[in-house]
């Protein structure tokens, strides 16, 4: 069973469908488009600051999602309690301000496929705030952790030997921690009855805050758009279109329509995809603490999304 969102913007309860041909391109999507950011965010910060270009995408992207849940299901699916606004505000601040606009500006130093695959610890960081909250995971789960903390320690040490900047690394790993907190608050907070709303709101409110962020850090200072290369235009119009809006949309198709065993193993193939595509375009190099460490984490988050998995079907 699984929660979606009818014409109202309610949620109802309804059944799983079977695995069709839709839910394969679906996931498609969500695998290589979520998979891709991390390749276009590398392009786009080649030439444009960091935090306004972060911001621009995702202002640009919450409007859109916005007009698109406006004329779907009507001005009213677009209203939001006092509460459910503040917490999709401070969720949309620990998402995309702090979880995103660390790795957005990680990725001016670090390799995509090297920072995607410390982001792929989010699983871990997320079983380490249920724990510290009074969860008791089991201990497979805790097992995972563990495993993929040593991963992490050898995909650390590109930046302790120096072969990559070691704050751009430390950067992406507190951008993980914060995307945890923010996804651990998520399933906390009162927020819109419709997803895409609650979403809308998210991207807003993250998409300011890196421009404020950006301007703060005077990335506007001497900016010139026209200095803006096309690879990294087009880079960001691709992050907003599919990146923001048209995999997040199959995204929450897929929790209606697939079995959330199968949605989730979008955890571990999007960092295979970001490293593959980092190594095929931007000739970014495969080292071993890339290839073995990258291993570990993946491997690690196989087994707590599968125990986690197991969990919640007894």
């Amino acid at each position: 069973m699984s929660t979606s969102t009818p014409v109202d913007g309610r949620p109802t309860v309804t059944p799983h469908g079977r695995t069709t041909g839709a839910v394969w391109t679906a996931l498609a999507l969500v695998y290589v488009v979520w998979g891709s950011t991390y390749l276009g965010i590398r392009i786009v910060v080649e030439t444009m600051p960091p935090f306004l270009s972060a911001g621009a995408r995702f202002i640009t992207a919450g409007v859109l999602l916005a007009a698109v849940v406006a004329w779907r299901y009507g001005t009213a699916a677009l209203r939001a309690t006092r509460a459910q606004l503040g917490s999709a505000v401070l969720v949309g601040l620990l998402l995309i301000l702090g979880g995103n606009g660390l790795v957005v500006l990680a990725e001016t130093s670090v390799p995509s496929g090297l920072a995607a695959l410390l982001v792929a610890a989010v699983p871990m960081w997320v079983v380490v705030l249920r724990t510290a909250t009074g969860d008791r995971p089991p201990a497979r789960t805790l097992a995972g952790v563990v495993i993929g903390l040593a991963g992490l320690a050898v995909l650390t040490s590109p930046g302790l030997s120096g072969a990559v900047r070691l704050s751009g690394v430390l950067m992406v790993l507190a951008g993980s921690v914060l995307w945890s907190l923010g996804s651990f608050s998520a399933s906390k907070l009162p927020l819109p009855g419709n997803p895409f709303t609650g979403s809308a709101y998210q991207m807003l409110a993250g998409g300011i805050g890196g421009v404020v962020v950006g301007l703060l850090r005077g990335e506007h200072r001497g900016l010139d758009p026209a200095s803006f290369s096309t690879a990294s235009w087009l880079a960001l119009g691709y992050l907003v279109l599919f990146g923001s809006l048209v995999a997040f949309t199959a995204y929450v198709w897929l929790l209606r329509a697939a079995p959330l065993s199968l949605v989730a193993t979008y955890a571990y193939v999007n960092p295979v995809v970001a490293v593959a595509l980092g190594s095929l375009i931007l000739d970014e190099a495969l080292t071993w603490p890339i290839l073995a460490g990258g291993a570990v984490v993946v491997a690690a988050v196989v087994v707590i999304v599968s125990t986690e998995r197991r969990k919640k079907k007894q």
